[in-house]
C-alpha cells in the first residue's frame, strides 16, 4: 500500500508526472536559502521553528501560537495520531494512505467514507451520517488526492458543523488548495476561530516545488493539542535549510500568482486533449489529472520514459485508474503523444 508518485529512483525516467509538483520548479530564492541553510547547519535547527511560524503568521493571518511546524505534512498526521490516540476514526476513499498508516500505527480502527465512481467521487452531505460521537477523528482532503475533486462551501460547512456537534476531531488537509481557481477556493481556516477540534494541515511541498526539504505545517487553536503533539514529535524535525527555505518561500507571491495563471491554462489544456484521446476524467481541479484508462497505460509509459501514477494501490479503486501532474505545455505535449499512441 505505501506506493507513492515520484519514486524515480531505480528507473529509466526522463519526465515524471507522478508527483504533482509545481512545474515552474524551486524559486530561486528558496534554491539560494536552502544552500544558506546548509552553512548554517553546523548549528541545531531552533526546534520552535520561531523566524518560520513568525512568516507563516504573517501570511496566514494567524496567531504564531496557533502554528505548529513539521518535517512534511505527513510528520504532523503521525503526530496527531500519536498525540490524540484516538480509537475510531473515518478517512474518504479513495484517498491518501498516509491518514489510514498513521491512525493503524497506534491500533485504531479505521472506517472508510466512500467516495463513489457513479457520482464522479464527488463529496455527499449525507456520508457525514457516519460521524458519530464514536468517531474519534476523522480526515477530510480539499481537494482530495487523487481524485482532484473539491467540497463547496455548503459540504464544508455541514462537515464542520457534523464534527462539532460530535466532538470528532477534523483535520482538514490543505496542501493542494492553492492550486484551485478562486471561486472554488473553500478553506476551513475560518473555523478556527470558533472549532477547537479543527486541525488544518499544509504544507510547502507542492506549490513552492521543494518536496526533498521536508515542510509542512498545522493551524489549530487548541493549544493543549498542539502541546501534546509538541510531546511526541521528534526534536528539532525542521532542518536549518527547511526553516530558511520556508521563510523565503512566503515571499514568493508575484511566484504563486503566475504558477496559478499556468496551471489553470495547462489544466485546461490537458483535459481537453486526454478526452478527446477517450481518457475518462473525473474532478482534476488542482495541479493533476486524475482519469480512468487502459490497464497497461503506467508500464506503456514508463517504457517511453515518462512516470504516471497507477492509482490502483488506492482504497476503492483498482486497474486503469491514474493520476498525472499538470506540467509544462512542452512536457504536457510529450505525454498527449505517448496516451494517442497508446489509445489509437
Amino acid at each position: 500500500m505505501h506506493i507513492h508518485g515520484g519514486d524515480i529512483y531505480g528507473k529509466a525516467v526522463e519526465m515524471d508526472f507522478s508527483a504533482n509538483l509545481n512545474f515552474l520548479g524551486m524559486p530561486d530564492s528558496v534554491r539560494q536559502a536552502a544552500k544558506e541553510g546548509v552553512d548554517a547547519s553546523i548549528h541545531y535547527p531552533d526546534p520552535q521553528c520561531r523566524a518560520l511560524r513568525a512568516a507563516l503568521a504573517e501570511a496566514e493571518q494567524i496567531p504564531e501560537e496557533q502554528i505548529l511546524c513539521g518535517n512534511g505534512a505527513a510528520d504532523l498526521i503521525f503526530g496527531l495520531a500519536l498525540a490524540v490516540k484516538p480509537k475510531k476514526a473515518l478517512v474518504w476513499a479513495p484517498g491518501f494512505n498516509e491518514y489510514e498508516q498513521a491512525l493503524r500505527a497506534v491500533d485504531c480502527s479505521v472506517g472508510y467514507l466512500p467516495l463513489r465512481r457513479e457520482e464522479g467521487f464527488a463529496y455527499r452531505v449525507e456520508a457525514l451520517e457516519a460521524v458519530t460521537p464514536e468517531v474519534d477523528m476523522l480526515f477530510f482532503c480539499n481537494p482530495q488526492n487523487p481524485t482532484g475533486q473539491t467540497a463547496s462551501a455548503d459540504f464544508l460547512e455541514a462537515l464542520l458543523d457534523r464534527c462539532q456537534e460530535t466532538g470528532t476531531l477534523c483535520v482538514a488537509d490543505e496542501c493542494f488548495l492553492e492550486f484551485l481557481d478562486e471561486e472554488e477556493r473553500f478553506s476551513a481556516k475560518p473555523a478556527l476561530a470558533y472549532m477547537e477540534n479543527l486541525f488544518v494541515l499544509k504544507a510547502f511541498t507542492k506549490l513552492y516545488a521543494m518536496p526533498g526539504l521536508r515542510l509542512g505545517y498545522g493551524l489549530c487553536s487548541n493549544g493543549e493539542l498542539l502541546q501534546r503533539m509538541r510531546e511526541v514529535l521528534q526534536p528539532w524535525s525542521v532542518s536549518v535549510p527547511a526553516q530558511r527555505a520556508g521563510v523565503a518561500a512566503l515571499g514568493e507571491t508575484e511566484y504563486v500568482r503566475r504558477t496559478q495563471a499556468l496551471v489553470r491554462q495547462e489544466r485546461r489544456f490537458l483535459k481537453e486533449q486526454m478526452r478527446e484521446l477517450g481518457c475518462k476524467i473525473y474532478g482534476s481541479k488542482a495541479n493533476f489529472v486524475f482519469f480512468q484508462g487502459p490497464e497497461d497505460l503506467a508500464a506503456f509509459c514508463l517504457d517511453r520514459g515518462i512516470l504516471i501514477r497507477d492509482c490502483r494501490n488506492y482504497q476503492g479503486l483498482g486497474p486503469g485508474y491514474y493520476r498525472v501532474a499538470v506540467r509544462s505545455r512542452e512536457e504536457n505535449t510529450r505525454l498527449l503523444e505517448v496516451l494517442r499512441e497508446r489509445m489509437a
